[in-house]
C-alpha cells in the first residue's frame, strides 16, 4: 500500500527526516506517533504527494511518485487534516459536505445527483448524525465536525484513509466518540494510517505502530512489540509504564524516573 525507502527531506540547514523506510501492507493499519516536530505530518504530506523528499522514493498504490499522476492517485486517498475544516462552508448543510467527498470538491456549484445525496445521508445516518443532515455545518460540535469529515472521505470508498490527528481539540466525551468511529472501519475494506500525539488513541482497529523522534523511526512493527516502556521512553524522553485493556494500550507517566 504504502512504501518509504530511505526518505530524506532538506529544508536550508534542517534535517526534516532522515533516512526514513516504511512498509505498510495490504490488511495492516498504523498509527504513527510522535512528539511536536518529530516529522509525523511531514510523512503524511508525503505519502499523499503534497511533499517531495530530497532522497528515496515513495510508492503509494502501486504508484511511484515523481514518476506518476500525483492527482490521479489521491483520489484513491482519503485525508482528514487540521486545515480542512477552516477551507469548508460553515453555512452549508452537513449533507452536503459530506456529498463534496465524491469529487474532492469543497462545496458545490451545480444540482448534486440523487444517488450521491442518498449516500451521504446513508452515512451520516451510520454516524447517528442523520438528525444533523439539514443543519448549517457550522452549528455542529467539534466532535460532530470530525465525523463529519470521515463520512466526507467514505463518501469515495478511497483505498487509503489518511488520518491527521483527528481527535485534536476533543473532550473526552467526543474523543471516544470519534474513536468509536475510526475502529468501526475495520468494518471497511481500506488500510488507515492515523497520527496521534496519544497512546490511548491506538484502538483496536490498528494492528502496527511507527515511533518517530527527530526525524527518525525509533521503531515499527507490530504495536504489541513496538510500544513497550524502552521505546516510549526513547522516543518521549519521559520514563511511563503501559498497560494494555482490550486491545488498547494506556500510559502512566513514572514520576521522579
Amino acid at each position: 500500500m504504502i512504501s518509504m525507502k530511505d526518505v530524506t527531506l532538506r529544508r536550508e540547514d534542517n534535517l526534516i527526516l532522515d533516512h526514513v523506510s516504511l512498509e505498510i501492507k495490504p490488511g495492516e493499519h498504523w498509527a504513527i506517533l510522535g512528539r511536536n516536530g518529530s516529522g509525523k505530518t511531514t510523512m503524511l504530506e508525503m505519502m499523499t504527494g503534497y511533499l517531495f523528499p530530497s532522497s528515496g522514493t515513495i510508492e503509494v498504490l502501486g504508484n511511484v511518485y515523481g514518476e506518476c499522476d500525483v492527482r490521479e492517485v489521491r483520489k484513491e486517498i482519503g485525508y482528514i487534516s487540521p486545515s480542512l475544516i477552516e477551507r469548508l462552508s460553515l453555512s452549508d448543510p452537513v449533507w452536503e459536505v459530506v456529498a463534496t467527498g465524491a469529487y474532492a470538491f469543497l462545496r458545490f456549484y451545480q444540482e448534486i445527483p440523487a444517488d450521491v445525496k442518498e449516500k451521504a445521508y446513508s452515512l451520516l445516518k451510520d454516524m447517528h448524525l442523520g438528525g444533523h443532515a439539514e443543519h448549517p455545518f457550522g452549528t455542529l460540535s467539534q466532535g460532530e465536525r470530525k465525523k463529519v469529515l470521515l463520512a466526507r472521505c467514505l463518501m469515495a470508498d478511497p483505498k487509503l484513509l489518511i488520518m491527521d490527528e483527528p481527535c485534536a481539540g476533543l473532550d473526552l466525551y467526543e474523543r471516544e466518540k470519534m474513536l468509536a468511529e475510526v475502529d468501526r472501519l475495520r468494518q471497511r475494506n481500506m488500510t488507515v494510517v492515523y497520527v496521534t500525539h496519544h497512546v490511548e488513541e491506538i484502538v483496536p482497529l490498528f494492528t502496527h505502530v511507527a515511533l518517530i523522534r527527530d526525524g527518525k523511526i525509533a521503531g515499527s512493527g507490530p504495536k504489541q512489540e513496538v510500544l513497550t516502556n524502552e521505546l516510549i521512553k526513547r522516543t518521549y524522553d519521559i520514563p511511563a509504564k503501559l498497560e494494555w485493556e482490550e486491545g488498547r494500550p494506556w500510559i502512566k507517566v513514572i514520576s521522579g524516573g
